[in-house]
């Protein structure tokens, strides 16, 4: 399993006339493709392959079977993410206001709901702790800072969301750690996203906020939809269909795989421009309730005494039929 950051990366595509390929996507000047400038920002099959088998074995030894549906039944209560968000800034640069960081959470609460035409994953988000930090080097280069600054400013357990805002680029424009990786490297755990990508921001066609929706969609432990191509398991999501490589632009129709059903081109989990991302699967919304069971919920007793004596558990609360709040009180 890669040790870097999982990517929301997109280049920007040479100049030239605009033309409809067979897959509908309208290509030219303004179209990106999705490409990382890290080599290591991919995951490969092998890699892929071994995160699912982890959460099939992790969900066996916690609760006795794999069966991701056993998890589904839960959303019938909300999971409540509290989210510390942490801007960094250079002078005046990217300080964003606290309305503005209002504005994403209530874009990601639209998004995970279903508000934007896709299932209600029973997801919602709650801002519990906004800071700014005013560190130009921090600000300018979040990938080469970036274990200063998560050792530095990060904040809660596992069930905790810290959500960062810099000037991540033009290219890559947000990286995310994933639920596996908490057990290795803690401190690490978190979603950075460039401060141009929220809703309004400054950065045309990737300005509905729906690079955090993205990256934090790899943080809740969902794989892109175009992932190992036409060859399974893929995402390992049964109605995401395989896609042989990712949307550009804003396409209205493709289908690039010999198996059934066309390419989830308007998939949070896909590539494009944000105009065209609108939904979640009822399929992805079981895996991310399967895979908060197994990773970043609260463990079993022991595992709850061990962390409450070291100050790092996270507190579930509310009782049967009520909002589940999950994450421990800052």
């Amino acid at each position: 399993m890669s040790d870097g950051p999982r990517a929301r990366a997109r280049t920007v595509r040479p100049a030239g006339a605009l033309a409809a390929g067979k897959d509908g996507c309208e290509q030219g000047a303004a179209a990106r493709v999705a490409r990382t400038r890290d080599p290591d920002g991919e995951l490969s099959r092998a890699q892929a392959v071994a995160m699912l088998e982890d959460l099939s074995r992790t969900l066996r030894d916690r609760y006795g079977t794999s069966d991701e549906r056993r998890f589904d039944t839960a959303r019938r209560r909300a999971l409540v993410i509290p989210v510390r968000f942490h801007v960094l800034a250079a002078g005046r640069t990217g300080r964003l206001s606290k309305a503005a960081v209002k504005g994403q959470i209530a874009t990601l609460n639209a998004a995970y709901s279903g508000r934007t035409g896709g299932a209600d994953t029973g997801v919602r988000f709650r801002l519990t702790g906004y800071d700014v930090t005013n560190k130009a080097a921090w600000f300018h280069h979040p990938r080469k800072y970036q274990s200063r600054i998560k050792h530095r400013l990060r904040r809660g357990g596992r069930g905790t969301l810290n959500l960062y805002t810099a000037a991540v680029g033009s290219d890559v424009l947000g990286f995310s750690t994933f639920p596996q990786w908490y057990r290795k490297s803690p401190r690490m755990d978190g979603v950075v996203v460039d401060y141009r990508s929220l809703p309004h921001g400054s950065y045309r066609r990737f300005n509905h906020g729906y690079t955090a929706v993205h990256e934090i969609g790899h943080w809740l432990g969902l794989l892109h939809t175009f992932q190992g191509g036409c060859t399974p398991p893929g995402d390992g999501v049964s109605d995401t269909p395989y896609e042989a490589r990712p949307a550009q632009g804003c396409p209205h129709y493709k289908d690039t795989c010999p198996q059934r059903g066309d390419d989830p081109v308007h998939n949070f989990m896909n590539y494009g421009f944000d105009s065209c991302m609108r939904n979640f699967t009822p399929g992805q919304g079981r895996r991310i309730r399967a895979v908060w069971a197994a990773y970043r919920a609260p463990g079993h007793r022991r595992e709850r005494s061990r962390a409450r004596a070291t100050g790092s558990v996270d507190r579930g609360t509310g009782g049967a039929g009520a909002a589940r709040s999950v994450g421990g009180r800052r």
